[in-house]
């Protein structure tokens, strides 16, 4: 079994003249957590539609592990025919902002009706499962509401339960943070961290810099339809002066750090800051205790105070 769950290779797209994805590739492994941001107008969401065969490819080719989707001619993108599209869209579940459920139908209903008619699962197995699910959501008790009685965070958890019951291969999800109270974010960077636990590949576009530095084991940066940075998040976030270039913030905390450092503080820039691991280390700072390595300078060319470890 290959390791790589989904493939984009040089893909490109246009809408009229306006190009907006130029040679983009991208590979995701089995197991990541693997977010997309940039500005708006970026060509995130375009990858991710293309990505999703909600668009097709100009040009570039796409694979979901051995299953050769799209093909590069020369000429442009060549898809599969057949059952191939078919078979790339039961890979991987697709969760929008609008959550996609059924108003009218229940929580329940929600999560079994596509595993009945589509996988042709028996309802009690497809039950079992959506209990299963309910369970892991924190939706007990919700079983027979529908939608609109619901917060927004249930009715996401819902839509969530509903694609797992899909057994897909990997989670796509269109800004999964917007729209959610701090305490909605927080349970869902929780189901986020628990389900990358268990093995679930996720893919995400976000523009939340704080939730992203918690949850993703890599950030691809686009902009003007291009890569403009890909690393571990604390990789991206060091890089502040060049995403802030064209738009784009880093963590609070980070931030913090990064103009602590730049004023002398001696702060690792190679290191990703979160509120707590700030605090410890400042309070570690001031206490005369910290183990705190030689600093790294922040930006090419930057002075760098630097500090004996130890105490």
């Amino acid at each position: 079994m290959t390791n790589s769950v989904m493939k984009i290779e040089n893909a490109r797209k246009a809408f009229g003249g306006n190009e907006v994805l130029r040679d983009i590739s991208l590979e995701v492994k089995r197991g990541e957590v693997v977010a997309i941001i940039g500005p708006s107008g970026g060509g995130k969401s375009t990858l991710l539609r293309c990505a999703t065969l909600l668009e097709t490819l100009d040009g570039g080719s796409l694979s979901f592990g051995d299953l050769a989707v799209a093909t590069d001619a020369g000429s442009g993108a060549v898809y599969a025919k057949g059952d191939v599209p078919k078979q790339a869209r039961s890979r991987f579940g697709l969760v929008f902002q609008n959550y996609n459920l059924f108003p009218h139908y229940t929580v329940m209903k929600n999560i079994i009706d596509a595993p009945i008619r589509v996988l042709k699962r028996p309802r009690e197995q497809a039950e079992a499962r959506a209990h299963e699910l309910i369970a892991q959501m924190g939706l007990v008790g919700n079983e027979n509401k529908v939608p609109c009685e619901l917060s927004g965070g249930q009715q996401r958890r819902v839509a969530f339960a509903g694609v797992l019951a899909m057994e897909p291969e990997v989670l796509v999800l269109d800004e999964p943070m917007a729209g959610l109270d701090p305490a909605a974010r927080r349970d869902f960077l929780g189901l986020i961290d628990r389900l990358h636990r268990e093995g679930l590949t996720v893919v995400m576009v976000s523009h939340s810099m704080d939730d992203l530095a918690n949850c993703c084991d890599r950030i691809v940066v686009m902009n003007e339809g291009a890569v403009f940075a890909e690393g571990t998040p604390a990789q991206v976030f060091a890089r502040a002066n060049e995403l802030k270039s064209i738009g784009l913030g880093v963590p609070a905390a980070q931030r913090m750090a990064l103009a602590l450092a730049q004023a002398g503080v001696p702060l690792r820039c190679d290191k990703l800051y979160t509120v707590e691991a700030l605090a410890d280390e400042l309070a570690g700072l001031l206490l005369g205790c910290a183990d705190v390595p030689l600093r790294v300078p922040c930006q090419a060319g930057s002075k760098a105070p630097t500090r004996e470890e130890g105490c």
